[in-house]
């Protein structure tokens, strides 16, 4: 197993999870992706059955109804990372909010077809990323765009003198002493 395969957890449509190993980006090919199982098999999925993979520290195989620990799938308050805060409806009906990279990678899945890569709400959980197919969500709106802020300009030195300048001016020669 190559350094770029790392641990997944795939959601098919009819609640069935799978684990296994994905590179990170260019998994899909003609709809489909090749998921390496447990036990060295390649697997081949069709992105029509599939809800979403996510990117996992554990397997976490005991826990047979939610193995990617993905409990809290909205954001509590406005999220402080910089990306677009996306919510997902799936055909399934179940919300999922997320923060999409500004940058190309965005629209490059989107021109092929393939799906969103999307930072969970909780980044301290199981799930560390989550790829969702374009073919399970039926919304996606766009909640905000967070940036970092931006730096705010100094204001203009005032026209107006200041008394703060003369209290400098008239010193005291150093080699003089006072009585």
């Amino acid at each position: 197993m190559s350094s770029a395969h790392k641990k997944v957890i795939v959601r098919r449509l009819t609640n069935e999870t799978l684990p296994g190993y994905l590179p990170l980006a260019g998994f899909v090919r003609n709809h489909t992706i090749d998921l390496l199982d447990l036990s060295g098999r390649v697997i081949p999925l069709a992105l029509n059955d599939i809800k979403h993979i996510c990117y996992v520290r554990e397997f976490n195989l005991n826990d047979t109804s939610n193995p990617e620990r993905l409990t809290r799938r909205t954001f509590l308050a406005k999220p402080r990372t910089e990306g677009l805060w996306l919510r997902l409806t799936f055909r399934s009906g179940d919300l999922l909010e997320g923060l999409a990279p500004i940058d190309l990678t965005l629209t490059d899945d989107l021109i092929h077809d393939a799906g969103l890569q999307l930072t969970p709400p909780d980044v301290r959980s199981n799930t560390q990323r989550i790829f969702v197919p374009r073919t399970s969500i039926t919304e996606l709106q766009l909640l905000a765009v967070i940036t970092s802020p931006s730096r705010r300009k100094p204001l203009p030195a005032s026209s107006v003198p200041s008394l703060q300048e003369d209290l400098f001016t008239n010193l005291i020669p150093p080699n003089t002493r006072p009585n």
